[in-house]
């Protein structure tokens, strides 16, 4: 399907609020784009999620699983990837800049912030990395692909909303869910990682993590300008990767 046309840019506002840049609605609530001076962001429902400052840890979801799992996939073939949740496309663009990677799927359930993308200013970000031959943009929700989904990835890199504790709609709490995690596990290769983003900790998100199965279960704090800092959960599929 064609991007949608994107609207004629917005002139700065002369008080340095930011401008809204294109706003749809969805089936998931609004969501919007806005520049505030050089920097792009997306709220969605009235909740800032994401912008183009800094992306340390969104970068680190990806580089962290690709160290964990020694660059090696099944039988010594380059691991694949999902990555949950464009974004901005911090995590698609670490994962494209690392030639060490397989085959990179990343899932987006707002066809607006594919449309921004593929056709509209964040596209400057992430023009280079959609050209990839590895990657695969796919416009779907994350737990229903992933249930369709057997033992097909080595890592699951998701970014999905602010975390388990915290999330912008409802929709998204299946991800943290007993059921959720069982859907992450088995759509991992024996051996594979998951890593999951978060803007704080949860101790009770660890212990589920134990609870579903994974092995290995460890966070990692990245700082941020301010406020707390982000965390990422990794946690290891319990089996042993098979041997050749």
């Amino acid at each position: 399907m064609a991007p949608a046309p994107f609207p004629n840019p917005a002139p700065p506002a002369e008080d340095g609020r930011p401008v809204v840049l294109d706003r749809r609605e969805g089936p998931f609530g609004e969501v919007v784009l806005r520049r505030h001076g050089a920097l792009l962001q997306i709220v969605a429902n009235g909740c800032f999620l994401m912008d183009t400052s800094d992306g340390r840890s969104e970068r680190l979801l990806v580089t962290e699983a690709f160290a964990a799992l020694a660059g090696g996939g099944p039988a010594g073939a380059p691991p694949e990837v999902l990555i949950g949740g464009l974004g901005v496309g911090f995590s698609l663009v670490a994962a494209a800049t690392e030639p060490g990677w397989g085959r990179i799927t990343v899932l987006e359930r707002e066809a607006a912030i594919i449309d921004w993308h593929r056709a509209g200013p964040l596209g400057e970000l992430t023009a280079g990395a959609l050209a990839d031959p590895r990657v695969r943009l796919v416009h779907d929700d994350l737990l229903a692909h992933l249930r369709g989904v057997h033992a097909g990835y080595d890592a699951l890199c998701l970014d999905i909303d602010n975390g388990p504790d915290w999330t912008v709609t409802e929709d998204n709490d299946g991800l943290y869910s007993p059921a959720g995690l069982a859907a992450c596990r088995a759509a991992l290769r024996p051996g594979g990682l998951l890593v999951v983003w978060s803007a704080h900790g949860s101790e009770r998100f660890v212990e589920n993590l134990r609870k579903a199965g994974f092995a290995n279960v460890r966070t990692r704090e990245v700082p941020v300008a301010r406020g707390v800092p982000d965390v990422l959960f990794l946690a290891s599929h319990h089996l042993a990767r098979q041997s050749a």
